[in-house]
């Protein structure tokens, strides 16, 4: 059986949850990060040089990088749906990938770290304002991208989804001034639909 290691409020563990819930497969997830610890003992830094999570064991091969491991969950386990069949659609959905891990999540966390790992006492509000309104320049970018599509990669739900799906997730929790974005929010509307979001995403932040 698959491994998992990783917090369930980690955002980037929250995606390999979803993905592997969206696919069916069996996994045991094992606590890690932050206040559980693991991450620096010997063990684990031999899988995981970086002390982050996540990390999966499945079957001997050990992979880390939240991305990597949805995408290789999809490729083995959701040829045609997860992972487009479609070599144009998968580039697609693998562009969007990458576009949230390295434009939205790098302007959202200060906010996110701000609002919700910060004591109300020692929030620096200028930045959370300033993060507020780089995120929201960000997601124009989505918004543009979603015309005529129900997600990032076309009509279907794809492996971009989950991973551009958690940062929509995630701010729209923010206590944030946004911008009205009819087809974000339509984009985020579906994803709400979806058992294994409600599942593994649809929670407080922490």
């Amino acid at each position: 059986m698959l491994k998992l290691w990783g917090r369930v409020n980690s955002i980037n563990v929250q995606k390999v949850l979803w993905a592997l819930d969206e696919l069916k497969v069996p996994y045991e997830r094992v606590d890690a990060g932050m206040a559980f610890g693991v991450v620096s003992e010997p063990f684990y830094k031999k899988m995981n040089p970086n002390s982050r999570v996540p990390t999966i064991d499945d079957g001997g091969f050990v992979l880390w990088e939240s991305n990597a491991i949805v995408r290789y969950l999809a490729a083995k386990h959701g040829a045609g749906s997860l992972w487009p069949n479609d070599l144009r659609q998968r580039a697609d959905a693998d562009r969007w990938m990458d576009w949230a891990s390295n434009h939205v999540s790098p302007a959202m966390t200060p906010a996110f770290w701000g609002l919700i790992r910060t004591p109300a006492g020692k929030r620096d509000s200028v930045q959370i304002a300033s993060a507020a309104e780089a995120t929201a320049q960000q997601f124009q970018v989505l918004e543009q991208g979603l015309e005529d599509r129900d997600y990032v990669a076309g009509k279907n739900f794809t492996m971009g989804d989950i991973v551009v799906g958690v940062n929509v997730y995630r701010w729209y929790a923010l206590d944030v001034k946004r911008p009205h974005l009819p087809r974000v929010e339509g984009f985020h509307e579906r994803l709400k639909q979806r058992p294994a979001f409600q599942k593994h995403i649809s929670k407080p932040l922490t």
